[in-house]
């Protein structure tokens, strides 16, 4: 259905439509006029929207007269039929309220992108990277909830079985849509399995959502990288390859570096480290191109800018907040658990609201 904010841009969209037409009548009524073109053009482009809320407001106006019907209504038969034609015009009311969103909210180049997601222990030591785990965990459930392919490209646990970095494929329709917002510093308030007294420790992760980009649409010359190869190691830096398999690729323009030692093949891990690096440099031009258009605006969407706190999981209140549109649920145990929908949707819409005002 439609919030608030979209009903009143689809009302002064409605109200513009009438009077443009109001316009279109008054200059046909003078005979030949330049205007009428110009006039038509903007008319024709919002009709059609305006029409469709005309439409959704009466379907809801019909829908609250049934509705008192079948409060009032004591013949089963009845209650049952019209019943049945308030669901059918819920139907009808949904699909508009889509349609019109499709109008107001901008549609993104990039939606139907399959990403990469980086998720990093950032401050709190081992805890952190034990969060990063979790979120890990979580971002896979809520993929296979999606039925989106999620294969862990690069994986750097900590000596706790933590991890200290992931990078992830996520791919399926509508990945970058719903993920999109992830990116930031996500921040956990628990009691670690190590605390002995009882305490709240606080510690992060940051997480980055990329667009991963087809090689042909973002060429990478040969002679602006350099490729360094060595031997992997594990925990403690030992060795744990007798070949020199692990890469390390240099972006040299832009000084990116990205390193691979997940495979045994040399082959292998600089093909995945160059796929790393492809979403790095697509995600820093759509950044570049962002700062330059938030210039001109108060906040800047989906930039993955990694210094903001975005969100906060409170283990003792079993509440997670995101800070950013002020949303708080108290079901902490079913969001980490992959069910995050119920602050994602909500979430979408405040960004897309923000996008419009």
């Amino acid at each position: 259905m439609l919030d608030d904010i979209l009903i009143k841009k689809a009302q002064e969209l409605a109200d513009k439509s009438k009077e443009i037409y109001g316009r279109i009548r008054e200059e046909s009524s003078k005979g030949f006029s330049s205007n009428i073109k110009e006039l038509s053009k903007q008319y024709n482009l919002i009709k059609k929207t305006a029409e469709q809320f005309a439409e959704h407001n009466k379907i809801e106006s019909d829908i609250k007269d049934l509705e008192d019907l079948v409060r009032h209504e004591s013949d089963e038969a009845l209650i049952g039929l019209e019943t049945e034609e308030i669901n059918s015009l819920k139907n009808k009311a949904s699909k508009l309220a889509e349609e019109i969103k499709v109008f107001f909210y901008p549609k993104e180049n990039l939606k139907d992108k399959d990403i990469l997601l980086e998720i990093r222990a950032a401050t709190g030591g081992e805890e952190a990277a034990l969060f990063a785990l979790d979120l890990f965990k979580m971002y896979n459930k809520y993929a296979l909830s999606k039925n989106f392919q999620f294969e862990a490209i690069s994986l750097s646990p900590s000596s706790s079985g933590g991890l200290k970095e992931a990078v992830v494929s996520v791919k399926g329709k509508d990945a970058y849509r719903l993920l999109k917002y992830e990116s930031g510093v996500h921040r956990v308030q628990r009691i670690p399995a190590t605390e002995t007294q009882g305490r709240v420790h606080t510690s992060a992760a940051t997480v980055a959502v990329m667009p991963e980009p087809e090689e042909v649409e973002l060429k990478i010359n040969g002679e602006d990288l350099r490729i360094d190869v060595y031997r992997s190691s594990g925990h403690g830096g030992q060795s744990v390859n007798t070949t020199d398999s692990a890469v390390r690729v240099t972006h040299i323009p832009t000084g990116l570096v990205v390193t691979c030692q997940d495979e045994k093949s040399q082959h292998k891990n600089k093909a995945k480290a160059l796929r790393i690096l492809r979403s790095r440099l697509l995600s820093r031009m759509e950044a570049d191109k962002k700062s330059v258009e938030a210039q001109s605006r108060k906040s800047m969407v989906g930039s993955g800018d990694r210094s903001e706190k975005i969100r906060t999981y409170n283990f003792p209140q079993g509440r997670v907040t995101d800070h950013r549109a002020g949303i708080t649920i108290h079901k902490l145990s079913s969001f980490i658990d992959g069910n995050m929908d119920e602050l994602l949707a909500p979430l979408a819409d405040y960004f897309e609201s923000q996008i419009q005002s």
